[in-house]
C-alpha cells in the first residue's frame, strides 16, 4: 500500500491497524536539539483518545505514546523519531459480522474491490484511529512552531445545524466543554441536538476551523507547491473530512474584487500589512503576514444504529443495524488532528523555504 507517508523535508510515515497489536509513526528530517518528552505528546493524543465524554467512543484506550528512537536524554538526536501506542481495548468479535457486507460510508466495499482482501478489524488502515500517528507526529511539529513563534488555534466551528457566535467567541471556553466549542451557549445547544441524534440511533457532522499565528511572510509557493494546496492536500487527507477553504472560502464566489481584494498599508515604520484578510493569510500561494484561516468539513459517523440498506459480499440486498462502540460525532476528536495536520504541513513548507534566497543559504554554511 502506498501513500502512508507525508511531507518532504519533515516527513512522516504512519504504520498500524484499528485492531492490530499497535498504531505508530515514524518522524523524519526533525533537527536535532529539539526538547522532546513522551508528556509532550501525550498531551495531544489525549485530546483524540477515546472514551472521554458521552459523545465520543467507549472504546477503552488510555492511547499511552512510547518513545522508540530518536531522543536521548530529552532531546532529538536528529535521526529518525518512532513513536508507538498500543492497542489495549481491541472487541474483535463487534466486527465479526461485517466481514460479510459492505458498511454504508465506509471503505469496505473499496478495499475489497481494490486488494482483493481487507482487514475489517474496525476498518483497519482507514479506521479513525490510524490518526494517532498523526497527532503524535503533530505534537513535535507544534513544538518546533512554538519556538518559531507561530502557533495554532483549533476548535469546532459548528456541529449540525448549531454554529458558534463569534460576538461570544471565547479561547478559554474551548476547553472547558466536551465538544471543543469557544463558545458555551452554543456547545451546550449541540450537546441537545447531539442527545437527539443519539435517540433517533444518528450522528452528526461539523466543521472545525484552524487559525494559524505567527507564520512570516513568504512561505510557499506559486505554482504547484502552494501554502493552501499543501494544507488543503494534508487536511483531505484526514478519513472524515469532505472539504476545505480558506478565508472567505465558497463566498468569494459571490464576491467582487473591489469587496474581495485585501488593502495593503504602510504604517509609520515602514512596515506593511494588510487591512483585511479575506484572503486567509495566503496570497499567490504564499503566506502574507495575516493569521492563516480555514476550514474543514467533517461528515457523520457513518457507523450508527439505525438500520442501513447495504450488499453483502454474495451481492444480495441486505438491511443491517452496526454494532459495536462508535462516535455520535467526530467532529471533537478530529480538532486535533486537523491542527496536527496542519502543523505538519507549516514545518513542512518553513524547512523547504530555508532556501528561498541566497543569502539565507551563505549566512547557514558560512
Amino acid at each position: 500500500m502506498f501513500g502512508s507517508s507525508f511531507g518532504n523535508i519533515f516527513k512522516i510515515t504512519t504504520w498500524g491497524e484499528s485492531h492490530g497489536k499497535g498504531l505508530g509513526v515514524i518522524v523524519d528530517g526533525c533537527p536535532a536539539g529539539l526538547s522532546l518528552s513522551e508528556e509532550d505528546i501525550q498531551v495531544y493524543l489525549d485530546r483524540r483518545k477515546p472514551g472521554q465524554s458521552r459523545y465520543t467512543t467507549k472504546r477503552g484506550e488510555s492511547d499511552t505514546v512510547e518513545i522508540l528512537s530518536g531522543v536521548f536524554e530529552g532531546k532529538t538526536t536528529g535521526t529518525s523519531i518512532s513513536l508507538i501506542v498500543y492497542n489495549k481495548d481491541q472487541h474483535t468479535a463487534d466486527y465479526n459480522e461485517i466481514a460479510e457486507y459492505y458498511r454504508p460510508g465506509h471503505a469496505d466495499f473499496n478495499f475489497d474491490t481494490k486488494y482483493g482482501f481487507r482487514d475489517y478489524r474496525g476498518g483497519g488502515r482507514s479506521s479513525g484511529r490510524e490518526t494517532i500517528g498523526r497527532v503524535a507526529a503533530g505534537a513535535i511539529a507544534c513544538k518546533i512552531l512554538k519556538q518559531l513563534g507561530i502557533t495554532l488555534s483549533s476548535y469546532t466551528l459548528s456541529i449540525g445545524p448549531i454554529s458558534i457566535d463569534k460576538k461570544n467567541f471565547d479561547e478559554n471556553a474551548i476547553m472547558q466543554n466536551p465538544l471543543y466549542m469557544p463558545d458555551l451557549a452554543a456547545a451546550e445547544k449541540a450537546a441537545e441536538y447531539l442527545e437527539k441524534c443519539m435517540q433517533e440511533k444518528n450522528s452528526s457532522g461539523g466543521i472545525i476551523e484552524c487559525v494559524i499565528h505567527g507564520m512570516p511572510t513568504g512561505i510557499g509557493d506559486p505554482v504547484f507547491e502552494k501554502l493552501e494546496a499543501n494544507l488543503g492536500k494534508a487536511i483531505l487527507s484526514i478519513g472524515a473530512v469532505k472539504g476545505f477553504e480558506i478565508g472567505d472560502g465558497f463566498l468569494v464566489s459571490a464576491a467582487t474584487g473591489l469587496s474581495n481584494n485585501d488593502s495593503y498599508q504602510a504604517d509609520e515604520q515602514g512596515n506593511i500589512k494588510k487591512v483585511t484578510n479575506h484572503a486567509g493569510g495566503i496570497t499567490g500561494g504564499m503566506s502574507d503576514g495575516c493569521d492563516i484561516v480555514f476550514r474543514a468539513a467533517v461528515k457523520p459517523t457513518p457507523s450508527i444504529a439505525a438500520t442501513q440498506q447495504t450488499v453483502n459480499k454474495n451481492k444480495e440486498n441486505i438491511s443491517i443495524n452496526i454494532k459495536g462502540r462508535h462516535d455520535p460525532v467526530i467532529v471533537p476528536r478530529a480538532v486535533v488532528v486537523v491542527e496536527s495536520m496542519a502543523a505538519l504541513t507549516v514545518v513542512d513548507m518553513l524547512f523547504s523555504s530555508m532556501t528561498s534566497q541566497m543569502e539565507d543559504v551563505i549566512c547557514f554554511f558560512k
